[in-house]
């Protein structure tokens, strides 16, 4: 069974496992949306041409920006666990971006 259609079979068995009411519906829905978010994040980046890699490494950052917003708000919680991942997640997102923005640049100046 190639990806897709294993990835394809695991959505539909979310979306009726939600529809059937079993479990927990958040849950579900979350899984859902994971699962349907990777599914597209992958072929969308797997289609991207040569020419517009600079471009899609450059959109890359500005997610991992929006990704240390959330973080950055969860770390007021008052859970250990909960401001112990948002920190982890603030130091990972802040290496991917001014690393991303490096690598953008030095790509950037070789085509000047």
């Amino acid at each position: 069974m190639d990806i897709e259609a294993h990835v394809s079979s695991m959505a539909h068995s979310g979306l009726d496992a939600a529809a059937a009411g079993h479990g927990d519906g958040f849950f579900i829905t979350a899984l859902t949306v994971l699962v349907l978010a990777c599914f597209v994040g992958y072929y969308v980046v797997w289609s991207v041409t040569p020419a517009l890699h600079t471009p899609l490494m450059a959109v890359t950052n500005a997610i991992s920006s929006i990704i240390i917003l959330g973080a950055l708000m969860q770390i007021g919680s008052g859970s250990w666990l909960v401001i112990l991942l948002a920190a982890l997640s603030v130091f990972m997102c802040g290496i991917n971006i001014f690393g991303g923005f490096l690598v953008t640049r030095r790509m950037l100046a070789m085509f000047q």
